[in-house]
């Protein structure tokens, strides 16, 4: 919703700033579905060019992220440290009995009381994976944390192309704006025979491609970029807390204390307060008792 509301701003500021200046929208609305036939055309054309129809994809689908934001909430980040929470404990007291969750965590009992959590294949691994490495006498802390980070910056890395990618184009845009500016000059020096109204007329649909080109690039194509890098990084915090976590755990914390670490490397509007964790992992204790 706010970044509907960031575009709706942007247009009212625009044009209603020139409208009140005394502008006249009649040249650039006559101008406007040319200019951005050539303009748009050229950024959709080069933005193909230069990625493949893998990162198109991904680009198009992240581009929700603008409006949508960030995916993991508050709520998600508590039922995280409650799942961490219990199979952790489930490892220390019966780790035989922790293989059968971490082997088919979608027929797990535990993992599957967490259906959004269960949905992200990538953090369900990071999970299945540490706790199976565990199990397995690979446990240096310090060798277990270069990997997972590692694993999340490369997965960090894929994520952030589409940012790059929409930045990409927004970087392009006001070169193409002049270019259809050029071209619109172009045809007006063909008609320089003209009179004066009539060129200017010509003249002011030929600039309508330098402000298109500006306008597109620093108002909305850039702006979608740097929300999108945004939201990706804010997202990134979610499989931050379970490598602090396992690393935790693999340090040989108490249980509580490897919870503490994780809540305490949450981002502050999405962080659990201590008594709100507290009670939802007392919730779990009565559960199991």
């Amino acid at each position: 919703m706010i970044g509907i509301v960031g575009i709706i701003i942007i247009f009212v500021m625009v044009f209603g700033g020139y409208l009140a200046a005394g502008g006249k929208m009649g040249i650039i609305m006559k101008s406007l579905p040319f200019e951005l036939t050539m303009i748009g055309g050229a950024a959709i054309g080069a933005f193909v060019i230069s990625n493949d129809m893998a990162a198109i994809k991904h680009t198009l689908k992240d581009i929700k992220k603008v409006f949508k934001g960030p995916h993991w909430d508050h709520s998600d980040y508590k039922d995280l440290l409650c799942l961490l929470f219990e199979l952790i404990r489930l490892a220390r007291q019966n780790p035989v009995a922790l293989e059968e969750h971490i082997e088919t965590p979608a027929e797990s009992a535990i993992i599957s009381r967490y259906p959004k959590i269960l949905a992200d294949s990538e953090a369900i691994e990071m999970i299945c994976d540490t706790l199976r490495s565990a199990s397995m006498n690979y446990d240096d802390p310090n060798q277990v944390e270069e990997v997972l980070e590692k694993r999340m910056s490369a997965k960090l890395h894929h994520a952030m192309h589409s940012s790059h990618a929409m930045q990409t184009m927004a970087d392009g845009l006001p070169a193409l704006g002049i270019v259809a500016a050029v071209l619109g000059v172009i045809k007006t020096m063909g008609s320089i025979d003209q009179p004066p109204e009539i060129l200017g007329k010509m003249i002011g649909g030929a600039l309508v491609g330098t402000f298109l080109g500006v306008f597109l690039a620093y108002g909305i194509v850039g702006p979608f970029a740097s929300k999108m890098k945004a939201v990706i990084e804010e997202d990134a915090h979610f499989y931050q807390l379970i490598r602090e976590v396992l690393v935790a755990n693999l340090h040989q914390h108490a249980t509580n204390i490897c919870i503490e670490v994780g809540r305490q490397n949450t981002p502050g509007h999405s962080r659990p307060s201590f008594s709100e964790l507290e009670e939802a992992l007392k919730n779990l204790k009565s559960e199991a008792a």
